[in-house]
């Protein structure tokens, strides 16, 4: 009777854990997902709607453009993203008081990384 009862016991443990296991993998796909997830669709509205300015207004150039913020969502987290545009945007001003975000190395490295993704959307993409 004994021998029964660590026998239940030890099924009983082991159906706990492969339950937190699940848990924990259906925890960590749900932390992947929302990573994924995690651009405003303004934002992604917005670069869709930048790339078919530069691509044409054709569907096929919606559907591209869509794959690929899809993809750069998928490498790069929104906060880097947001963070790489800034850069790009008060470079666009010029002039001696901005000059450090177009020299500073730590600045580059993160519209470097915004670029990558680009890279990497528009050859699965395009």
């Amino acid at each position: 009777m004994m021998h029964r009862y660590k026998l239940t016991i030890g099924l009983l443990a082991g159906a706990v854990m492969g339950l937190l296991a699940q848990t924990g993998n259906a925890q960590q796909k749900a932390t992947s997902q929302a990573l994924i997830n995690d651009y405003p669709t303004v934002a992604r509205a917005d670069y869709v709607f930048g790339c078919m300015a530069a691509n044409g207004q054709t569907r096929q150039a919606m559907e591209k453009c869509a794959c690929s913020i899809d993809l750069i969502a998928t490498i790069l987290p929104y906060e880097k993203y947001v963070e790489a545009e800034t850069i790009l945007s008060v470079g666009l001003v010029g002039g001696e008081k901005v000059a450090v975000f177009n020299t500073s190395q730590s600045l580059q490295n993160i519209v470097g990384d915004l670029r990558r993704a680009q890279v990497e959307a528009e050859f699965r993409c395009f």
